[in-house]
């Protein structure tokens, strides 16, 4: 189990990749999107610049509180946006609800230089973008 895996949200970073994997489930809830994002930072294994992996397959809609997802997003590009980094971010979002939410997050990053996000409806995609040989997120998680 990932960082936060006991709430809608999993973190399981590879540092050896350069990679973090979040996968969420259910409503994305800000107060435990802000707790496993913290939890991350914390992880021996954090480094900046790693790629981010966001897997929202299971998300079923967001907490639409805009003020605290834009502090959150806030908080998370001014930890990310490091000097001399690029963070590269794939959405993993394969179809309407987890393209609207990934959608909504992507237009946070507007004006975040360093990070570069994409939304993608597969995994097999996603991995390949992230310079992954597995070709599925359970591949993944079974061989990193």
């Amino acid at each position: 189990m990932g960082i936060g895996g006991k709430m809608g949200i999993a973190v399981q970073v590879f540092p050896a990749r350069g990679l973090v994997f979040v996968r969420y489930d259910g409503i994305i809830n800000i107060a435990e999107s802000n707790a496993a994002f913290a939890g991350y930072m914390a992880d021996p294994g954090y480094l900046p610049g790693q790629r981010q992996l966001i897997d929202l397959r299971d998300a079923t809609g967001w907490e639409p509180d805009f003020p605290r997802l834009m502090a959150l997003q806030a908080r998370k590009a001014e930890a990310i946006a490091q000097p001399g980094y690029e963070t590269l971010f794939v959405y993993h979002a394969p179809d309407d609800t987890s393209r609207a939410i990934a959608q909504t997050v992507l237009r946070s990053w507007d004006g975040v230089g360093s990070v570069v996000p994409l939304i993608i409806d597969t995994e097999a995609e996603a991995l390949a973008v992230l310079g992954q040989p597995e070709r599925s997120f359970a591949d993944l998680l079974q061989s990193a």
